[in-house]
């Protein structure tokens, strides 16, 4: 059995602090600042020890976190990263997410406003697709519940939305293969409807027009589900087209146009180089490691929640959108191009 002292050791070291502070803390004793204060408990909860009857706080409220599905790790990624900085905050995340299928969006709310929560985080919901109705949202910010809308815009709701720049991805993905000596190149990307999808195109439509003088991308421009069977089919066209760099919109295509490629007997990225985007966890050791632009998801998660908590406390809800930059991660996937004579 470990003593009383390992203990301490252990919240003290997790928490950064002395085990004079700890006990401190532990005995409710004064002279330790609430951040001090709020380092010791978090670290009691990281490592698995009950607080103290007395310590445990009633929680400031609940929050409500509307993610898609789970297949794509993406969304579990920022959840939980959503979900640590409510966590710490004080709040409690209520997380619902949508499965194919399964509830809607719209019942999620109306569960929600039942429980009573403080606000809701929508991530990647009906506010990204051009062609569903916003008076969804316009309802939720009439009645002054705070909202963040994560991964899509729309002019039409008073409220703040969270999004990487989809159009530098697709850019800096285009760059990449370029530099590489590229010439065809396509991107396999979602439906048209939404809103990250249109971005990405334009980007894309840019740079192929900027640094490659194409300036007719229509055929180059494949349209799928943001699967992997989405990407492999996507991909498939595009190969058929003559493309030997494939840009795609999430890292789940990305693995799909890798199995496009080799189920022709192509290798990647010795015939074909291919780009994901996002940089989902482990994606890293995917065979080869993917290349991929990543979706800063740490500070966009870090962001949503300090908006709707600045909300919470009285700001009012104003249309704004924070673009955060994504960044190329350059790995296995993407080699040079075909020599072409010049």
């Amino acid at each position: 059995m470990h003593g009383g002292n390992t203990r301490l050791s252990d919240i003290a070291a997790q928490a950064g602090v002395s085990e004079a502070t700890v006990s401190r803390v532990l005995n409710g004793k004064a002279g330790v600042s609430a951040h001090t204060r709020q380092l010791v408990l978090t670290a009691l909860d990281l490592i698995g020890y009950e607080r103290p009857q007395r310590l445990r706080q009633r929680s400031n409220g609940l929050i409500g976190l509307v993610t898609p599905e789970l297949d794509n790790p993406i969304f579990p990624a920022f959840a939980q990263a959503v979900e640590k900085s409510l966590t710490h905050h004080g709040y409690t995340p209520v997380l619902c997410t949508q499965t194919p299928g399964g509830a809607p969006e719209d019942e999620f709310t109306e569960l929600l406003l039942e429980r009573d929560v403080s606000g809701i985080v929508f991530v990647s919901g009906l506010h990204a697709d051009t062609t569903a109705r916003m008076d969804r949202y316009t309802r939720l910010t009439d009645r002054g519940l705070p909202i963040v809308l994560v991964d899509g815009y729309s002019p039409l709701i008073e409220a703040p939305f969270i999004s990487p720049d989809d159009r530098m991805a697709a850019r800096l993905a285009v760059q990449h293969l370029v530099t590489l000596g590229h010439q065809r190149i396509g991107l396999a990307t979602g439906q048209r409807r939404f809103v990250p999808v249109i971005r990405k195109i334009e980007g894309f439509t840019e740079a192929m027009s900027s640094l490659l003088g194409e300036d007719d991308c229509e055929d180059l421009v494949q349209h799928s589900l943001f699967t992997v069977e989405g990407g492999q089919a996507a991909a498939a066209a595009l190969l058929d087209r003559g493309c030997t760099g494939i840009v795609c919109a999430s890292d789940l295509m990305a693995l799909g146009a890798i199995r496009a490629a080799r189920g022709r007997g192509l290798t990647v990225p010795g015939d074909v180089s291919v780009v994901g985007f996002d940089d989902s966890p482990l994606i890293a050791f995917t065979d080869p490691p993917l290349t991929t632009v990543r979706k800063p998801i740490g500070p966009m998660a870090a962001a949503a929640v300090q908006t709707l908590l600045e909300e919470i406390d009285g700001t009012k809800l104003k249309n704004t959108e924070l673009i955060f930059q994504p960044e190329l991660i350059v790995r296995g996937s993407t080699g040079s191009g075909p020599l072409v004579s010049r």
